[in-house]
Order: C-alpha cells, then structure tokens, then sequence
C-alpha cells in the first residue's frame, strides 16, 4: 500500500472524532469540515512516523485551528450569538458513526448558543476537557496557559454552560414536543403554558428579514404570546419530526418547500428553549438530503 493511502486510512479512523470536536468549537458543519481538512493537510506535510500519539495530535491541531478561527472572528468584530443561530445539524435517525459523534445531545442549538457566547479559550478548554476528556496538561499548551488557568478556564464556561443541555431520553423529549404542538394546533394557551419552563427562551433568526440579529424572547408568558405564530405553524405548515443536533425538533415545509427548522430543549418535562432558523438562505444551503424519502 502507498503511504499516503495508508497515513489517509489512520486519518479516517479519527475522523468523526475530529469532525465532532470541531463542530462544537465552532457550531458549524461546514466549517468544521474546512478544520479537519486543514488537519490532515498538515498530517501529510508531516512527518507522521514521529507522531506517538496520533489521535491526541490531531485533536490539537484541529484545536489549535479552531481557535485561530474564533480569534479571528472576534478581531473582525463578528458577534455570532447576536448575528444568528448555529448552523442545525438535522437528521432522521444517527446512523453512521460520524453521525452519531455529532448529533450526540450534548450538541443541542441551546448549548451551542451558550457557547457561542464563551471566549475562544473558555470554549476550547470546556469543549476538549469536558466534553473529550482531553487532561489539562494537553490543553494548557493549545491556549498558551498553565494547566491550572486552562482548568479555571472549563470551570468558568461550565458556569455558563450548566442547564443548555436538553433531556437524554429521546421518547421523553418527543413526547414533550408532541404535546406542545397538539397545544399549538388546538390553539390551547394554557397547555402551551403549562409545557413551558417559567424560564424558556425563545430564538428565532430569520436572516436579512430581521435588521440586528435574531430574535430572543424570554419567560412562559412572552412565549406563549405567540401562541398565534405556532398555531399557524403547525397547521399551515407539514411539520416532520427530525433530531435537530440530537434533540427533538421539527422541519416546518409547505408545498414542499423548507420555511423553517425547530428544535426544542427539554429538561424535566419541559420545555426549556426554542430555536428556530426560517433564514431562508441559510436553509437553501443546509444538507437536508438525509430525510430525502
């Protein structure tokens, strides 16, 4: 076997490992793909022999590019949180391994948000520690740190981080989902209310039509107050159920025609956040081809 064939093969044995941990650092599927390229673009200049531990070395270097990318983000004065949601992974049912390794729940819109919201090293330190069991002593270097401020560093963003994560039992989070659209159709105001959490924050980015960013509404009661937008939702619209980046979520179409994804953060029964993406040139360029019949 050529070389370059056999340093590809090993590539790809960590590959959806790579592709995950670059997804959650920067909440895009497209861009995580240009970070896991660049990673293997730099294996092949490599001297690969050298290399003891190959999937530790990859892991930082598609860290390290990860992070040069938020640090550019911030210098060229991009507010991702404020500007739009995360780029949805959405899928039927997580299939493949790759597929599984992102649509895992510790991925959902909500905690991608908060994230989103971390400086680039809190978010590197969380990501590879907490979510990758990467030790410290391996992060510290990625963020020019010591091992004891790359381990503040996680503690400070999972501060932050605690309560995005949705509900782990799938059937309890389509159950949930389930109720509040038979809520919505039924244009029930108190049973939307009741499946609500007290503190749920609604997000809807809807691109160029909504000048300043997307926007948020927060409490049962603001919430709820839409009651007359997911009733419309619901009825003019098929709404399929999807895993939207692991949590139950919907894709709202009409006449075959995508308008917007939904996805719902449940926690204890209820539900927590919404998100929904209707930026029309955003959903054109999503790969929806995965819930093709």
């Amino acid at each position: 076997m050529h070389e370059r064939d056999f340093l590809g093969e090993l590539f790809e044995e960590h590959h959806a490992h790579l592709k995950a941990v670059a997804y959650r650092m920067l909440g895009s599927p497209a861009e995580a793909d240009d970070a896991v390229r660049e990673a293997w673009l730099k294996l092949a200049r490599s001297d690969a022999a050298a290399i003891d531990d190959l999937g530790g070395w990859l892991t930082t270097v598609v860290g390290r590019v990860c992070l040069d990318t938020l640090r550019s983000r911030r210098l060229r004065g991009e507010t991702p949180l404020k500007a739009r949601l995360p780029d949805p992974v959405v899928r039927e049912q997580a299939a493949d391994p790759e597929q599984r390794a992102l649509m895992a729940d510790s991925v959902g819109l909500a905690l991608l948000v908060v994230l989103e919201s971390l400086n680039p090293a809190e978010r590197l330190a969380f990501v590879l520690h907490d979510m990758f069991g990467m030790p410290f002593e391996e992060i510290a270097p990625i963020v020019d740190r010591a091992p004891a401020a790359a381990r503040e560093l996680a503690g400070r963003a999972r501060l932050r981080v605690r309560g995005a994560a949705p509900e782990p039992d799938p059937a309890a989070q389509r159950r949930v989902v389930d109720a509040f659209l038979t809520a919505a159709r039924g244009g029930d105001l108190d049973g939307l209310v009741a499946i609500l959490d007290p503190d749920v924050v609604l997000r809807a980015d809807s691109g160029r039509a909504l000048p300043g960013g997307i926007r948020v509404l927060r409490g049962a009661a603001a919430v709820s107050g839409q009651a007359a937008t997911f009733r419309r939702m619901a009825t003019a619209a098929h709404a399929r159920p999807v895993l939207v980046n692991g949590a139950a979520g919907l894709v709202d179409t009409i006449d075959g025609r995508l308008i917007s994804i939904m996805s719902f953060t449940v926690t204890d029964e209820r539900i927590t956040a919404i998100d929904i993406l209707s930026d029309p040139d955003r959903l054109a360029r999503l790969d929806l081809t995965a819930l093709e019949p």
